[in-house]
């Protein structure tokens, strides 16, 4: 099948976006990929599915060879320049190279230590060509850029509430609000995290485990390090002094934490609460994007999810939006979701001066 040079590649490279949302945003980027071939024809298509798994290049080029596709006649399309150092994988840069791909167009320049692969193919002889709906590239990693420059952890906040906002009753109890299904997803979201973090006021009420499980109680593959902020000590038969243990970071400023985390090579913080330590990161504009489970119950008087948020006015009101990175990998559709009675928005805090 023919189609116009322009066609195809507006169409390969939304194909390698709608790709990229089939992967995990942390402590890396959404990333997409496809081959075509010379006719314009989508071969085969790739996404990164988390830190220390294959970057979608490399994975779209295992594809390729497996089912002995000739790369020597493909055009690569990838949402972000290909990568030029080595992390826990090798460089994409050299991979692509290496597989004798003659043409390779990218969504986004990347701003990162890991930029520097265009330069490097094009020196090989690569016709390189940049800025294919960048726009759109972009945004499904706006939030993860901004934790770049800051050079902090991509921050995942998670709320589990009432329809009418409380994540607790009047006494207290809070164990369960939402449904078995909603609790579920909330454990996979922990196992791709690379640390769970919450409050001395939530590991004293709660006496959380912090543990990423299956449906049947039993660990996940993948677990996060277990860290409590905050000043006051926990006790040493809580569940977080069990196994192995867990990060005490001995302060109540946000962005303090997310240092010492970072010093420890976490690239991926997930926030359970409580309601004071979200609010104090909403507050300092640190949450990158927030799940927020609706149970179908109404408590009235309790604890607010968002208690010590500080709105003088609906002018002040910190305001939010779907998750332009969305989709059917992270639960929902369009950033909604149902599990069981339960609701799942997927949310992104908008920036500071895009709240007017």
């Amino acid at each position: 099948m023919n189609h116009s040079a322009e066609e195809s590649g507006f169409r390969a490279m939304r194909a390698a976006l709608t790709a990229a949302l089939h992967g995990v945003r942390g402590a890396n980027p959404l990333v997409g990929a496809v081959l075509t071939n010379e006719s314009g024809d989508i071969l085969h298509v790739g996404w990164h599915r988390g830190s220390g798994t294959p970057h979608a290049e490399v994975d779209v080029l295992e594809q390729a060879r497996r089912a002995g596709t000739d790369l020597n006649r493909t055009h690569l399309y990838v949402t972000l320049e290909p990568c030029n150092h080595y992390g826990r994988t090798g460089p994409c840069s050299k991979a692509i190279a290496d597989a004798g791909i003659p043409k390779v167009t990218y969504a986004e320049t990347d701003g990162t230590g890991a930029a520097g692969g265009a330069e490097f193919l094009a020196s090989h002889g690569i016709d390189m060509h940049a800025g294919l709906l960048r726009e759109e590239a972009h945004d499904i990693n706006a939030r993860w850029w901004a934790s770049q420059q800051e050079t902090r952890p991509f921050v995942t906040a998670k709320v589990a509430a009432s329809l009418d906002g409380q994540v607790s009753a009047l006494d207290g109890t809070s164990q369960w609000i939402t449904g078995p299904e909603a609790r579920a997803h909330g454990h996979t979201l922990r196992s791709r995290a690379d640390a769970i973090l919450v409050g001395t006021g939530t590991a004293l009420s709660d006496n959380p485990q912090l543990s990423a499980r299956d449906t049947g109680g039993h660990p996940l593959g993948r677990q996060p390090l277990r860290a409590v902020m905050g000043i006051r000590t926990i006790p040493a038969g809580a569940h977080l002094n069990q196994g192995p243990g867990h990060l005490h970071l001995d302060t109540r400023d946000p962005r303090e934490a997310l240092r010492r985390l970072a010093q420890k090579g976490i690239g991926h913080v997930l926030i359970e609460g409580g309601p004071s330590i979200i609010s104090a990161f909403l507050t300092e504009d640190l949450v990158d994007e927030m799940y927020w489970y609706t149970a179908p119950t109404l408590l009235s008087e309790g604890r607010s999810a968002t208690h010590g948020l500080s709105v003088p006015t609906l002018a002040k009101a910190y305001r939010l939006a779907i998750d332009p990175a969305s989709g059917e990998a992270d639960g929902t559709r369009e950033g909604i979701g149902r599990l069981g009675n339960d609701t799942l928005t997927h949310l992104a805090p908008q920036r500071p001066h895009e709240r007017k």
